[in-house]
């Protein structure tokens, strides 16, 4: 195949999570080879907080597929209504969807974030691919502002004023990194309170991006030991530093 005829393909979010996408590597990857490579490869079981991730990006940017949500009015998933209508599936909480509704309209009723989500030339979902550190990763942008020249990823946060340092500990720098080298455009994050619905625009610092490669490269060191090293024995795998 060619490599347009792999992203055509990669469009379709069966096959970017599914067989086909996980021949290569991607920023979810990251925490996972750098923390337990052993469960490199191992099913990511479902969430609350990734269905919730999940219908807010849908809500934005794809939200004539909101009807594949289930959901359900119950005040949490612990109670016996949402048990009995779920079916043993992960749903939506109807305020988990209110909530996200009127974090659509804040972002989209702000002059800059809706110049960035819906400017006139912009790209929804696009996935990429590319090697970096010897290894073939990929990404999907949730946006490419082409008039811009910016990749944007949209997010949630729990504290609007603690999102520079959370952003190193779930990985954005590595994503930025990814991203910048598939895409060939700086990495812009929105993120939107989830309590006060504060929005916050963040760019990204040279020292973010190399954060990001240095990580990055520690991740493809692992997956190469584990799996491009002949004879290696996962069981004398070990982490060694000085205190």
């Amino acid at each position: 195949m060619t490599k347009q005829q792999i992203i055509e393909k990669l469009r379709d979010d069966e096959q970017y999570y599914g067989a086909f996408g996980k021949q290569y590597l991607s920023n979810s990857d990251i925490n996972t080879l750098l923390e337990d490579p052993l469960k490199y490869g191992q099913p990511t079981k479902s969430s609350p907080n990734l269905i919730i991730g999940s219908y807010f990006h849908t809500a934005i940017l794809e939200p004539d597929k909101l009807e594949r949500f289930k959901i359900i009015d119950a005040s949490t998933r612990a109670v016996k209504k949402y048990k009995e209508l779920s079916g043993g599936e992960m749903c939506m909480l109807q305020h988990e969807v209110d909530n996200i509704q009127f974090m659509r309209e804040k972002l989209l009723e702000n002059d800059v974030c809706r110049g960035l989500i819906q400017g006139g030339n912009v790209e929804y979902e696009v996935p990429a691919i590319g090697e970096l550190a010897n290894n073939m990763w990929k990404g999907k942008a949730d946006i490419i502002n082409h008039d811009e020249r910016l990749v944007i990823d949209l997010k949630t946060t729990s504290n609007i004023n603690s999102f520079r340092s959370s952003a190193r500990r779930w990985n954005y720098d590595s994503q930025a990194y990814i991203y910048s080298k598939l895409f060939g455009y700086e990495m812009v994050f929105i993120a939107i309170d989830k309590s006060s619905h504060v929005i916050g625009v963040f760019d990204c610092s040279p020292e973010f991006y190399e954060r990001g490669e240095y990580k990055v490269q520690q991740a493809s060191d692992v997956y190469d030991l584990f799996f491009n090293t002949e004879g290696f024995d996962p069981s004398n795998y070990l982490i060694n530093k000085t205190l």
